[in-house]
């Protein structure tokens, strides 16, 4: 079974949050003064979020990825991993982190049947580091990253948000990660979710990137495969591991988008500049799976045909991206 929408495109990925809570605070997820954080009445239950993904994967879902906030904040998560990698039909289990945590989860991550891992590391820097997460320690995220390998994980897809004047001085030292390491760095444009004044200030083209990169290594295109996602992928010559620049703001990929989201409240989304939703608590709370079913191919039908954040100011209201999902 397939999900198609009305553009044609086939909607196999769910990116499924199951917490908006973080033991970071990065500068472009949420301001500075941090959010108000929702009452735990109004987060689905692991047995809802299981639902969801159980009749998602039904009319056509092939690939979850589970995300926060962070994931791995959330009490339980090891036990609701293991069932939804038990779904009949779901082809790929993966999970978005900040890696912080990983040094004491990774191998029950990796017998839970996470197949691979996402790892959102800004800076190889201590003081960047904590800088851009207000307060995180590099150190950390570095041993998890380390523990995930020691666990038998494939290698990481390695993403760095690039922000001119913060991290962008560090972009050489993140490609050097893939002359001897195999991981996938991707280097992500700064989305001003949260539209701070200075925004345009901070944003780096994927094409300026890559034009740096040139000046010191010859790179080589990579092939895209249907899961490849959104990032244009390629390899310095010689190198173990790729580069990927992900170009949501100068270079939107919305004709090939492959995705729907639902919130850790369970609003269910085509886009993730999108400011419509759909809530599906109220067709969980029917205890009927064929309406929930209904209800997600009706998303993707609704799915709209590309984000318009790239057009003039105020188009999207300013969200914070923890709440969504990333």
């Amino acid at each position: 079974m397939s999900l198609i929408d009305a553009y044609g495109r086939r909607i196999n990925y769910l990116r499924l949050s199951v917490t908006d809570r973080c033991n970071l605070r990065c500068s472009y997820c949420m301001p500075a003064q941090g959010v108000k954080l929702l009452p735990q009445g109004r987060v689905l239950s692991y047995e809802e979020l299981l639902r969801v993904a159980k009749q998602a994967v039904a009319v056509g879902i092939e690939k979850i990825r589970v995300t926060g906030g962070e994931p791995l904040v959330r009490k339980g998560i090891i036990p609701f991993l293991k069932r939804l990698a038990l779904i009949p039909g779901l082809e790929e289990l993966v999970l978005t982190t900040n890696g912080t945590l990983l040094q004491g989860m990774a191998r029950e991550l990796k017998n839970a049947g996470v197949q691979r891992l996402n790892i959102s590391l800004d800076s190889l820097n201590p003081e960047t580091f904590a800088r851009i997460t207000r307060g995180g320690d590099l150190k950390a995220a570095l041993g998890g990253i380390e523990a995930a390998e020691r666990a038998g994980f494939p290698p990481h897809k390695i993403n760095v948000v690039l922000m001119r004047g913060v991290n962008d001085h560090e972009i050489l030292d993140f490609v050097r990660l893939t002359l001897e390491r195999p991981y996938a760095v991707r280097f992500i444009e700064y989305m001003p979710t949260c539209q701070a004044a200075d925004w345009r200030s901070l944003c780096i083209s994927g094409s300026e990137v890559l034009e740096r990169i040139a000046e010191r290594f010859l790179i080589e295109k990579l092939e895209q495969n249907e899961r490849s996602g959104p990032a244009k992928n390629f390899r310095v010559q010689g190198a173990v591991g790729s580069l990927g620049v992900i170009t949501p703001m100068t270079g939107h990929f919305c004709d090939a988008c492959n995705r729907l989201r639902v919130t850790a409240t369970g609003v269910a989304k085509g886009c993730l500049l999108s400011g419509k939703g759909v809530d599906l608590r109220p067709l969980l709370a029917s205890g009927d799976d064929a309406s929930l079913r209904d209800g997600i191919r009706r998303i993707v039908h609704d799915k709209p045909g590309r984000h318009r954040f790239d057009e003039e100011a105020g188009s999207v209201a300013p969200f914070v991206m923890a709440g969504v999902g990333g």
